[in-house]
């Protein structure tokens, strides 16, 4: 990022690649997260043309707008580039702005496979520049303030972990512009979505993964389209069962199913020694929707909640909104804010993203041959 003699240049002129018109998560969480922190200030976009760039531009106020990500990339007036387009497009719309040597925000997964995140990861390695991935989930508050509610013995020695977690798509339907969505090569799956958010949020809370145990299955390989009613095929899977033990040697089993529950869309249980914790959701996106903490321990019978203390609510113009598609994101721009400008690390980097890919393709790997298998980072 381009600075003066007093330091990196604030604000952090931000360039989205991916940002429309016509809405998308881009509009829905990017642009209100942005407008909403001192730091930075969104300068330019680019879009599949430079018709479309400029109706995105003409919408949200933007003034620079571009035909191509290379273009964007290659500006002078662009600090940092986000790119939020879909899973598929995310190697060749990243390798321009590595290569320009800008820093670079990548949304979750970096890549369709795990080849793809090793390269982007190598790449940036290479050319030296600041990284980071939208599993913005371990930026939230509560999974903040829960990871240090563990740190600090709240449940005594973890024990084991439950998770229960439904995948909102990859059920016996879809919308529109969720086709991609169905084709497991595309690298948008229930596996690597919402099983990805949320075990990565787990291993920040209470560790990495040491072996895996998978049975993964597509159950609903011909779904329907709403409301056409025209049926098409799916090969990512709609049933995910992994087992496994974590660096602490507690257990952990994680179930996600495609589609929605009648019963439960969202559970996340933490037992211990000396107490249990539970994580609720508003629904079954742990990354993107308000989660709330409950606890029990020592002589307690029943749970309560657990508020979040105001301390961990640092984003003053957020405080209230937790219900918003914006929120999370908004900290981990923060979080992200403070890397670029302090030099710290504390949002997770395509490094991290590989390694989390990785856990993702052994989870596969075990699933395809049924046996268990051993994660190395």
């Amino acid at each position: 990022m381009p600075s003066s003699a007093s330091g990196p240049r604030t604000p952090v002129r931000v360039g989205i690649v991916g940002l429309s018109a016509n809405g998308g998560w881009a509009a829905r969480a990017h642009v209100p997260a942005l407008a909403a922190l001192d730091g930075y200030e969104l300068r330019a976009l680019s879009a599949s043309s430079e018709e479309s760039a400029r109706a995105a531009g003409a919408k949200f106020g933007v003034p620079l707008t571009f035909g191509s990500a290379a273009e964007l990339a290659r500006s002078e007036e662009v600090d940092l580039v986000v790119v939020t387009v879909k899973v598929p497009h995310h190697r060749e719309l990243i390798v321009p702005a590595l290569e320009a040597g800008k820093p670079v925000l990548s949304e979750w997964p970096l890549g369709t496979d795990l080849a793809q995140a090793e390269e982007l990861a190598a790449l940036a390695k290479t050319k030296g520049v600041r990284t980071a991935v939208g599993l913005q989930a371990r930026s939230a508050p509560p999974v903040r303030y829960l990871r240090d509610l563990v740190a600090e013995g709240y449940v005594g020695r973890v024990l084991s972990t439950t998770v229960v977690g439904s995948g909102r798509g990859w059920g016996p339907t879809f919308r529109d512009g969720g086709d991609y969505l169905l084709d497991r090569a595309n690298g948008a799956t229930l596996l690597s979505i919402p099983f990805g958010h949320t075990v990565d949020a787990l291993a920040m809370v209470l560790g990495e993964f040491t072996d895996v145990a998978a049975t993964t299955a597509t159950l609903r390989p011909q779904v329907t389209h709403e409301p056409s009613g025209r049926t098409a095929t799916m090969t990512a899977e709609d049933q995910i069962a992994v087992t496994g033990a974590l660096e602490s040697g507690a257990v952990a089993a994680l179930h996600f199913r495609g589609g929605t529950s009648r019963a439960t869309d969202f559970h996340w249980e933490i037992n211990g020694t000396e107490g249990d914790l539970v994580v609720k959701a508003d629904s079954a996106a742990l990354w993107m929707d308000r989660v709330t903490l409950h606890g029990a321990r020592g002589s307690d019978t029943g749970l309560t909640e657990l508020p979040v203390p105001a301390s961990y609510e640092r984003l003053p113009r957020f405080a209230g909104r937790s219900t918003e598609t914006a929120y999370n994101v908004a900290y981990a721009y923060a979080q992200l804010l403070e890397d670029l400008t302090t030099g710290t690390h504390l949002t997770p980097d395509f490094a991290h993203a590989a390694a989390r890919h990785r856990l993702l393709d052994r989870v596969q790997e075990s699933a395809r041959t049924g046996t268990r298998l051993t994660v190395t980072a």
